[in-house]
């Protein structure tokens, strides 16, 4: 166990996710003026803890290794595939959530407007699809942008 917390890029990486996840509650309350401090565990949302967690790494990792590493290139590439897909896939996918959900809801008026349409019971009642799954490109670089930042300053500290 010592071993694995010895381990800098990847405790690093774990402050970032953090650190990240802790900075959208005051992002948030600026925004809206609104405390929400479920955002402390929720995806999505500004910053990506996503990004900061892999830029975290891949900074750390050229840190130890250099930039011509080959690991240093892997982990290079990791941040990469992670922020293209946080900023496209799971961006879509909560954006096709958010429409499955209207559509339910309207389903739902729909059955209660037909009289002999039988009622659910509430065990029956689909639960809402999640829809805060990816990030837009500006989370995705923030997050990124906090996660060299944070490992930049910590490396240059230790």
């Amino acid at each position: 166990m010592m071993t694995l917390l010895a381990n800098t890029p990847l405790v690093v990486a774990i402050c970032a996710i953090v650190f990240a996840q802790g900075l959208k509650v005051p992002i948030y309350f600026i925004v809206t003026r609104k405390w929400d401090f479920s955002l402390l565990t929720s995806t999505g949302g500004m910053p990506s803890s996503h990004s900061a967690a892999v830029t975290s790494l891949a900074t750390a990792i050229s840190f130890e290794t250099s930039l011509d590493s080959p690991i240093f290139a892997v982990a290079t590439m990791f941040a990469l595939i992670v922020m293209y897909d946080a900023s496209g896939v799971r961006l879509e996918a909560g954006k096709h959530a958010t429409l499955l959900n209207e559509l339910r809801k309207d389903f739902d008026l729909l059955t209660k407007n037909i009289a002999d349409w039988p009622k659910l019971d509430e065990q029956e009642k689909r639960q809402e699809l999640k829809t805060l799954l990816g990030h837009k490109r500006s989370e995705v670089v923030t997050g990124a942008l906090a996660g060299i930042a944070l490992t930049i300053n910590i490396y240059l500290t230790i």
